[in-house]
This record gives structure tokens, sequence and C-alpha cells, in this order.
């Protein structure tokens, strides 16, 4: 046991950042290196998310509250912050999906 329930929400009702998100990423800087973040913004089905991408091209996506707590993040963890609806994102994590899906390994 151990493990509480998730609580629900209303069908269409964005989750917001939760701590657990920013652990997971700080988590993932800590263990990786050459990380650099990607703003994704919110949209009419997501909420703002970040997805950090280390030197290897392994990934990682988590909400968090919005570009200023992005920005924040990424100030905190010396790791450049790009906006990724204009730069796109590193060849280096479509790489690492491709092994990944090729290799018939799941996120």
């Amino acid at each position: 046991m151990g493990l509480l329930p998730r609580r629900r929400q209303r069908p269409g009702t964005l989750r917001s950042a939760s701590s657990g998100d920013i652990e997971h990423l700080t988590t993932f800087v800590r263990e990786h290196g050459g990380v650099e973040a990607f703003l994704e913004p919110r949209t009419t089905v997501t909420d703002t998310t970040v997805v950090l991408v280390a030197g290897s091209g392994e990934w990682t996506r988590r909400r968090i509250e919005d570009s200023d707590a992005a920005r924040t993040f990424a100030k905190k963890h010396a790791i450049p912050l790009y906006d990724a609806g204009l730069v796109g994102y590193p060849q280096r994590m479509r790489d690492w999906t491709a092994r990944q899906k090729a290799g018939g390994e799941k996120r």
C-alpha cells in the first residue's frame, strides 16, 4: 500500500505543476550532463511545460507553473532556456528517441 490515490479532476481540467514535477526536473539536471531546457507554452489541451534535453539526447517533459518559473528554474540550475516554438528541439533528442523506439524500449 503506501501510495496515495490520485485526485481525480473534472474532464477537461488542466493539471497544474506540482512539487513532484519540479523534483523530477531537478533530479534530471543533477543526473545528466549538458542539459538544456526548452519551454513549451500553454495550449488549450496542455499546461505550460518544459522539456529538458541532456547532452546524450535523453529527455524528459514536465509541467511548470509558467514561463517565469521556467526562467527561474533554468537560472537556479545554470542551464540555458530556449523557446521551443522558436528554435525547435535539438537533433540529439530526435536521435535518442529513434534509438529507443528501434530498441523496443519505452519511455
